[in-house]
This record gives structure tokens, sequence and C-alpha cells, in this order.
């Protein structure tokens, strides 16, 4: 299995650095945040260390989900955010794969999303599906 000796993710599986085990399979871990949005905050990751999710096994990927799912009814919030960055840009902190749970009890608690849409023509929305459906 991937591993990395220098990744925080890889040293809390291995046990080196604590935390607050909430779940456990052999492909995932699963365990609260040091830095919640909301009370519950979770982080879901796989065991193998991959950087992005496009780099995960289908099967460690496959085991995900499910753990957020059990995680997130856990938390007894009727909404909640399901979050996967992917690469420094995206996250800034880690390079490895994981799922934040984080439960939205309220307006002001939980992930504040703020979403920048565009207005693409349909000719560029069509290059787009096209593009996309050659690597299908």
């Amino acid at each position: 299995m991937a591993t990395d000796p220098d990744c925080i993710f890889c040293k809390i599986i291995q046990g080196k650095i604590p935390s607050k085990k909430l779940y456990e399979t052999e492909k995932s871990y699963a365990f609260l945040d040091i830095g919640p949005v909301a009370p519950g905050h979770s982080l879901v990751i796989p065991k193998y260390h991959a950087a992005k999710m496009h780099e995960l096994p289908d099967d460690s990927l496959a085991d995900l989900l499910p753990i957020a799912k059990k995680i997130a009814v856990a938390t007894g919030a009727d909404q909640y955010n399901i979050l996967q960055n992917n690469g420094r840009l995206a996250h800034q902190v880690v390079d490895h794969v994981h799922f934040h749970v984080i439960p939205k009890p309220s307006q002001e608690q939980g992930l504040v999303v703020g979403w920048p849409t565009t207005k693409p023509t349909p000719e560029e929305l069509q290059a787009v599906h096209e593009k996309l459906m050659q690597k299908l």
C-alpha cells in the first residue's frame, strides 16, 4: 500500500500522530477534524496515499463514501456537506486524498460555499461536452 513518510495523514493512520478515530476499515480511516467548522466535522481518508482522487485505486475510493454516509448520519445533522479537494491549489495544506464530512446545523455554522458561476454560450458548453465525451 502506498504511503508517504512525510504525510500527516499517513502518520495519523500509522498512529504516529494521535487522532479521535471514528471508523476504520482495511482501506479507510475516519476521524474528527482538529479545526472543525461545525461540531462533528470529520475527515474520511484512504489508507492508500494518493494526492488526487484520480490517482486512488477504485477499491479504495469505493470504501470512502459509505463511511462518509455513516458519519453524516451519526452527526444527526439534517443538512451537511461532503467536500473533497484535489491538489495544492484546491486545498493548500495536505496532499492526501480526503473527504470532509461537515454538518450544517445553522446558517452560521458549517461550510460557507461561494459558487462563482459563469455564463458559457451554448457553443462553449457543446465544445466542453465534446471534449469530455472523447475521454470518457
